[in-house]
């Protein structure tokens, strides 16, 4: 697969609900915004020339395992995933969750590691719940910190030349 010469936002689009933040920081920056869906949940594409629409076949990760495979050292994976974070950091990526979280090589181990304790715990009858909705402080954060990782992918393209 060919590498991109320029950031791309690589979204993992069923659930996300920044994806017109994430539309505008792209369009912002002239980044290609490629979000990516099963087509489970509709999802409209934004009407700005450098995003796109890939629908997958529906199945189970699917729609992660496209992020994955097209995933490198210059795109940003936007995602609630922490398996789907980990894989694009091992493919030189760099990954945010929707509410601002940078995921890191250095934090996606503990990650994995609290996902499958709160997965047992469930799975026990110990806890329950799930996230908090979306406030407008987690958007603020995940717009900080998105336009921070572009600007760090940009900075990573102009040195790789």
């Amino acid at each position: 697969m060919d590498l991109p010469a320029r950031p791309r936002l690589l979204v993992d689009a069923d659930a996300c609900p920044v994806r017109d933040e994430a539309a505008r920081v792209a369009a912002r920056l002239g980044l290609e915004l490629i979000l990516v869906t099963n087509g489970s949940r509709p999802v409209r594409p934004p009407g700005t020339p450098l995003a796109r629409l890939v629908v997958v076949s529906e199945g189970a990760d699917k729609a992660d395992d496209w992020i994955a495979h097209a995933a490198g050292p210059l795109d940003i994976c936007l995602t609630a995933d922490i398996p789907l974070a980990a894989r694009c950091l091992a493919a030189g990526a760099f990954a945010l969750s929707f509410k601002g979280h940078a995921w890191t090589p250095d934090n996606i181990g503990a990650a994995l590691a609290g996902r499958e304790l709160a997965r047992h715990l469930r799975e026990s009858g110990v806890a329950g719940g799930g996230q908090a909705p979306m406030g407008a402080q987690d958007r603020s954060r995940f717009l900080n910190a998105l336009d921070a990782m572009c600007q760090a992918a940009l900075r990573r393209a102009g040195a790789r030349g």
